[in-house]
């Protein structure tokens, strides 16, 4: 097990520092399509970003666990990722997922306005207890979910380094629950390094790094690929 360590060199155990990844780029992202709880894989691109953030991470801490949503694209970064790192296995948690959006899933955000337009006016809506037909989740779950499965591996994890591979979504849940009055600006891109450090009680969050692509200085990212903003899928 490392320790997180202290200015003044003293161990700093009230707070697990979490380092949460966004998978790489997959081929849906590309083409605008809505992935959901949809299993798309990571295209070319996408496991170039991977390695690139698995190299910057090996370089950067020991780490003690990492953790990743059971979808294809992000578990399939996170192995790219313990096996740069040297942890002997990623724990798959469904609890990491992005957020399901019900018919929206399969479609480009142009067809499911026309095609499927109640779950679009709900997936657009401001109201956040508004579930989305098909099974969909609303944002007010969504977000508890976000914020439960992080806040139990911060229990879990005191005292330590963890990487979680995620959605662009979940970031965003996440992000909002560190800073209730704050917006992101701009996209959260794939592979892009947020750092959270959790309390204990899991009442304190602050954000301690966001959306670092520093990494992706050769890989670079597509900005006009789906998700990763306010419509994040």
């Amino acid at each position: 097990m490392s320790s997180l360590v202290g200015c003044n060199g003293a161990n700093t155990s009230d707070f697990a520092e979490i380092v949460a990844v966004r998978h790489g780029e997959t081929c849906w992202n590309a083409s605008r399509i809505i992935q959901g709880h949809l299993d798309s894989e990571l295209n070319e691109t996408g496991r170039r970003q991977a390695i690139a953030v698995s190299i910057r991470l090996s370089k950067e801490h020991r780490w003690d666990a990492i953790y990743s949503s059971d979808l294809k694209r992000a578990a399939e970064t996170a192995q790219i990722i313990a096996n740069s790192c040297d942890l002997p296995e990623v724990i798959l948690d469904p609890t990491l997922r992005e957020r399901h959006l019900g018919d929206l899933q399969g479609l480009t955000l142009r067809d499911a306005a026309k095609l499927k337009p109640q779950a679009y006016k709900l997936f657009l809506s401001p109201k956040c207890d508004k579930e989305i037909p098909g099974g969909g989740e609303s944002l007010d779950q969504f977000h508890e979910r976000c914020v439960s499965s992080l806040e139990r591996i911060a229990r879990k994890h005191k005292g330590e380094r963890v990487v979680v591979v995620t959605h662009g979504g979940v970031l965003r849940e996440l992000h909002k629950r560190a800073v209730p009055t704050g917006s992101i600006k701009g996209k959260i891109h794939n592979t892009s390094v947020n750092v959270f450090h959790i309390s204990d009680s899991g009442g304190h969050w602050i954000i301690k790094t966001w959306g670092d692509i520093s990494h992706l200085q050769e890989t670079g990212v597509l900005d006009s690929a789906f998700g990763g903003d306010g419509t994040s899928a």
